[in-house]
């Protein structure tokens, strides 16, 4: 009789499944809903289609046909709820290549994940996120809209993201980065903790232009991406932050800017999100030669670049 595929983990570092007992304990639903999803393929509800043994395969023919990488925004956020620890677990079972975070400091002078300023589109809480400790923050769920079985899940502190993700990749060959977005933070204490994981060299960092030169004197080796919302900018750009990537503005990319751009020794990035999230851009933008694109959606990016190069 042939063994099932779907088994438990054994490559998991212990303190992660030690950490995963311990949430169990103080909430089994949150967890048993992203461990299930994992194991035997379930699809929660949010949009996007569960991780299951075929995503392994589809990111392996994606690898294989086209040289791009994968960022996922904000986490699996089809699945679990944006920028939590359990959607950045769900995304990492799919091998993405980044992972992108949005980086606040609270009131304490304490580093949290969170896009908005403030805490009510996605939080059971109200008002600027600076204006709270991180004790206080902690008592919040993160889960407003999802599903009971999230309400548990927390605004999670960077280093609680930085020790899952440098546990992740001690005990897998291919390495998730990270996608700094850096909304309100200062760049030392920020660099300290990535440095102490182990994830600075490879994270690459998005920003105002001010905040990426703040941080290049901080870290002068950090990976700065700059927006680029038109061709005419480059130059200056260029000059002024000597990027190692650009975010361009989706209706921006061309075939001759991507060419560009590759001939300064510069990646280009784009977010393919909301109506651009789509096969059709995908196939586009594998087809024009970008680096990295980020979407809502990973599984459906690999579904549709799983087949030999678009022409």
């Amino acid at each position: 009789m042939q063994t099932s595929k779907r088994t438990l983990r054994s490559d998991l570092p212990n303190n992660i499944l030690l950490a995963i007992v311990q949430r169990v304990r103080q909430n089994a639903g949150a967890v048993f809903c992203f461990i299930a999803c994992w194991l035997i393929g379930f699809r929660p509800g949010f949009g996007q289609p569960a991780v299951t043994d075929s995503t392994g395969f589809y990111r392996a023919r994606l690898v294989k046909n086209y040289k791009i990488g994968v960022s996922a925004h904000r986490g699996a956020s089809g699945i679990a709820p944006e920028n939590t620890l359990a959607t950045f677990w769900l995304v990492l079972q799919m091998q993405v290549d980044y992972i992108e975070i949005d980086i606040r400091t609270t009131k304490d002078g304490q580093l949290v994940i969170l896009h908005d300023a403030t805490l009510n589109r996605t939080t059971n809480g109200a008002g600027p996120l600076n204006g709270q400790t991180l004790a206080e923050l902690k008592k919040l769920s993160a889960a407003k809209g999802a599903g009971e079985s999230f309400q548990s899940e927390q605004i999670p502190s960077l280093e609680e993201v930085c020790q899952l993700l440098a546990d992740w990749n001690a005990h897998h060959q291919a390495r998730t980065k990270l996608y700094v977005d850096c909304k309100d933070v200062a760049p030392a204490p920020m660099v300290a903790i990535l440095t102490q994981y182990g994830l600075l060299t490879d994270a690459v960092f998005y920003g105002s232009d001010d905040n990426l030169l703040a941080l290049q004197k901080v870290a002068p080796l950090a990976k700065l991406m700059p927006s680029l919302n038109k061709a005419d900018m480059m130059t200056d750009k260029i000059e002024k932050l000597h990027p190692y990537a650009f975010d361009v503005s989706w209706p921006a990319v061309t075939e001759a800017l991507v060419e560009n751009i590759h001939q300064q020794q510069i990646k280009v990035f784009s977010d393919l999100l909301g109506g651009y999230d789509s096969v059709s851009q995908y196939e586009k933008a594998a087809r024009l030669g970008v680096d990295v694109i980020q979407t809502d959606h990973v599984l459906h990016v690999y579904k549709a670049l799983s087949t030999e190069a678009v022409k």
